[in-house]
C-alpha cells in the first residue's frame, strides 16, 4: 500500500491495482461491513461498491483507490477543504503512485473536484464526471445545505461521528456529522460561488464524459430552507450545449442520485468509453 502526504500534512493510503493506463478512482477500497453496511443497503447504497468499480476496472486500467471522502471525514480541513487544494492533493496522490497522467473518474462532490482539477493541470488524460453537471452546477444550492447542516451539526454536543459512507447523504447525515467535518464543506462551496463553470471549459483540453440519473433531483426539507439541487436538469435541458462544449452526455433513465451512482448501472457506461478514449 502506497502512502501520500496531503496538503495539511496529513496522510492517506493509496492501493494500486492492475496493468494499463492510470485511473485515479476517489473511492473506498474496502468494503464496509456491519450496521453501517445495513444502514447503507437501506438507503440503496452498496457497501462494497469502491472494491465493485475497481474489479470492474483493473483488468485493463492500472487502478489508483483512494478513500478520499472517508478521509476528509475523518481527518477534517475545516479551514482548507478549497478547490486548491483538493487539485494538491490528488496530485500529490497521483504522484506517490508515480502517476505522470491519468485519467480521473468522480462521482458528485468528488466529481466538481475533477473538473477543478482539470482545469489546474494539464496531467490530466480523460475527466469523467457523474451526479454533479460540468455547466449551471447547484453550487449555490449545495451552499445553503452545507450552511444549513453546518448549523445544525454545531449545535450538537456528542462526539464526532466517523462517517465513510460513498456518499455523502446531505439529508440524512445531519444528525451525525461533527462541526468541523461539516464547516470543511462550506469552506468548499464558499470558494466556488464565484466559480463560473462556463467559462473554463475552454480550460479542459482531455476528452470528457459526464452522466447523471434523470431522476437525479434532490428536494431538501425546511430545516434547509426548502432548498432544491437539481443534477439532472441541466444534462436533460442543456444537453446540446454541453456537448457542444465538448463533453459526451449520459443519462439514465429514471435512476436517482443513489442508483445511477452503483457499479453496475455505470461500469456499462465507464468501460466502453475508457476503451475509447484512454487506451
Amino acid at each position: 500500500m502506497i502512502k501520500a502526504c496531503l496538503h495539511d500534512g496529513s496522510i492517506i493510503h493509496v492501493e494500486v491495482h492492475g496493468e494499463g493506463p492510470n485511473l485515479l478512482l476517489p473511492v473506498n477500497p474496502q468494503p464496509i461491513e456491519g450496521p453501517q453496511a445495513d444502514e447503507m443497503r437501506k438507503w440503496g447504497a452498496d457497501p462494497a461498491l469502491g472494491r465493485s468499480l475497481i474489479d470492474g476496472l483493473s483488468d485493463k486500467y492500472r487502478v489508483i483507490a483512494f478513500d478520499y471522502e472517508g478521509h476528509v471525514l475523518n481527518t477534517p480541513k475545516p479551514d482548507t477543504l478549497t478547490p486548491t487544494n483538493v487539485t494538491r492533493d490528488l496530485l500529490a496522490i497521483a504522484d506517490s503512485a508515480e502517476a505522470k497522467q491519468f485519467g480521473y473518474y468522480g462521482y458528485s462532490w468528488l466529481a466538481l473536484c475533477g473538473m477543478q482539477l482539470a482545469i489546474r493541470t494539464d496531467r490530466l488524460s480523460a475527466l469523467i464526471m457523474g451526479g454533479f453537471p460540468p455547466i449551471d452546477g447547484p453550487y449555490k444550492e449545495m451552499l445553503d445545505v452545507t450552511m444549513a447542516t453546518h448549523e445544525m451539526s454545531a449545535q450538537r454536543s456528542s462526539s464526532p461521528s466517523k462517517e465513510t459512507s460513498d456518499e455523502f447523504d446531505w439529508s440524512h447525515v445531519e444528525v451525525t456529522m461533527s462541526d468541523s467535518q461539516t464547516r470543511q464543506f462550506v469552506t468548499l462551496y464558499q470558494e466556488l460561488q464565484a466559480f463560473n463553470d462556463r467559462i473554463v471549459q475552454d480550460k479542459i483540453s482531455c476528452p470528457r464524459l459526464c452522466f447523471a440519473g434523470t431522476a437525479d433531483k434532490i428536494i431538501y426539507g425546511e430545516r434547509w430552507g426548502n432548498v432544491i439541487v437539481d443534477i439532472a436538469g441541466p444534462l436533460m435541458n442543456r444537453r446540446k450545449e454541453i456537448e457542444a462544449l465538448g463533453w459526451e452526455v449520459k443519462v439514465l433513465e429514471g435512476l436517482d442520485h443513489t442508483q445511477a451512482m452503483q457499479a453496475a448501472n455505470i461500469l456499462p457506461i465507464l468501460r466502453p468509453w475508457l476503451n475509447l478514449k484512454l487506451i
